[in-house]
């Protein structure tokens, strides 16, 4: 049932509306100008104020300012497109023209409190996430996330390009997304990239577009990805793997604000601010020749680093509840809790797959669990934390850290049974990720029996 307020001077029209609404459900209190509606209370305790436009005194419109976040439904005999235009400018919900068909009536009232609930439900939501999850629904309170959350409060208020820093699977795209989100260009898209995932032959027309006949199988034009994002965030996900003639494309992209298409004479301007994130060392990579001096410049104008979830302490533990949460909801399933065992056990477990391997291990303990509660054997993780000396994977370039260890034993156990898509996501990072580590610490490749 709502709460709705009729203010209209004619006794007969607001006594036949006030029963209308009445027999529909709805507590109704009348009034007849904007003072006596100001006096019932009108700026405060009603889902929607139902106004006539021309009151004694003042106009029904003054309503709209008095009582900011409270629906106000204009209603007038003086049915004009300019008298329409002119409520709806002022911030009316709607707007009815006298006579009205009772039944068509209650269908703009039902659906502009409909509208009313939704905002103010989102506007809770956006509440409770802002208060509970700093950045863009993301959980931490470790030292390292405070850091990560300052960062993007402040570079999101300004056009400066982002690099982000972080193991795969740490959430780098998230962070992406709450820099745009939170900044002036988030009603503009966010079109996100991932450079790892394009042939090297057509990234360049991927990104920056060609013309007509640039090449063989150019039929058309085509717009790069780069110019889909104009006015808003292009966000480049491993930016390590863009090929050396991409990178000098994109500086010229940061450098001008112009974008030239495969095969074109001239250039685009475009208005696109710059996100990139990758796990590898840009430094050593610029030293090396592989990736470009000048743009690893331009691309850290402020870094965000992202902590591999080992490193969070108890992160691990408030962030498991909020994934187990979500996913049951995901998956339509009753609310499920973890048992103690099987949160000691997701604290020691080193997770080298970061957040992306928790939330598949929580996901396949949802769907196999047949109790209320989650054991370690649902989550199939074993293994112990290493030692707060371990060196990092990303640090440990000789194979002998704990996490190489962990990863050396964990494929070595499972190839033989196991395809190398499940094992490469069982460890939470990529089928090129798995490829590329077992290269650099010499693991063979073993067939799984036929």
């Amino acid at each position: 049932m709502s709460r709705i307020l009729v203010v209209e001077d004619e006794d007969i029209i607001r006594s036949e509306l006030a029963r209308l609404l009445a027999r529909t459900g709805h507590d109704v209190i009348e009034a007849r100008s904007v003072s006596e509606a100001m006096a019932a209370g009108a700026g405060d305790g009603f889902d929607l104020i139902i106004a006539d436009l021309r009151l004694p005194g003042e106009l029904g419109t003054t309503l709209i300012d008095n009582c900011r976040g409270t629906p106000v439904l204009v209603m007038t005999s003086y049915a004009t497109v300019r008298a329409a235009v002119e409520a709806m400018q002022k911030g009316a919900a709607d707007f009815v023209a006298k006579p009205f068909d009772h039944d068509e009536f209650l269908l703009v009232v039902d659906r502009v409190l409909r509208q009313s609930r939704l905002q103010r439900q989102n506007a809770a939501l956006k509440q409770d996430l802002e208060r509970n999850y700093a950045v863009h629904g993301m959980v931490g309170s470790c030292p390292a996330m405070r850091e990560v959350f300052d960062r993007v409060r402040k570079v999101a208020a300004t056009d400066a390009t982002v690099l982000i820093l972080g193991e795969s699977g740490t959430g780098k795209e998230l962070v992406a997304r709450a820099v745009h989100d939170q900044s002036s260009r988030h009603d503009a898209p966010i079109i996100t990239v991932n450079c790892a995932s394009i042939p090297e032959t057509l990234i360049e027309s991927e990104l920056f577009g060609h013309e007509k006949g640039a090449f063989t199988g150019a039929h058309k034009t085509h717009p790069g990805l780069v110019e889909a994002a104009d006015g808003g965030t292009l966000f480049l996900d491993e930016i390590g793997e863009l090929p050396l003639p991409a990178q000098a494309r994109l500086l010229r992209v940061l450098q001008e604000g112009e974008v030239r298409r495969v095969g074109a004479t001239g250039s685009r301007r475009v208005n696109v601010r710059l996100i990139a994130a990758t796990h590898r060392d840009l430094r050593q990579m610029s030293y090396d020749g592989h990736f470009r001096n000048d743009l690893y410049f331009r691309l850290r104008v402020v870094e965000i680093s992202l902590p591999p979830l080992r490193a969070r302490g108890s992160d691990v533990l408030e962030l498991s509840d909020f994934l187990l949460a979500k996913i049951c909801r995901r998956l339509n399933k009753p609310s499920l809790e973890f048992s103690s065992e099987a949160r000691q056990a997701i604290f020691e477990h080193p997770w080298p797959g970061n957040v992306r391997e928790l939330e598949n291990a929580i996901e396949r303990a949802v769907i196999l669990c047949d109790s209320g509660q989650l054991t370690p054997d649902l989550l199939a993780i074993d293994g112990p934390r290493p030692p707060s000396n371990g060196v990092p994977d990303a640090e440990d370039p000789n194979g002998s850290g704990a996490l190489t260890e962990y990863f050396r034993r964990f494929v070595l156990e499972h190839q033989g049974h196991l395809s190398e898509t499940e094992i490469a996501r069982r460890l939470g990072i990529s089928r090129k990720a798995l490829w590329e580590k077992r290269a650099r610490l010499g693991i063979p490749r073993s067939k799984l029996p036929a």
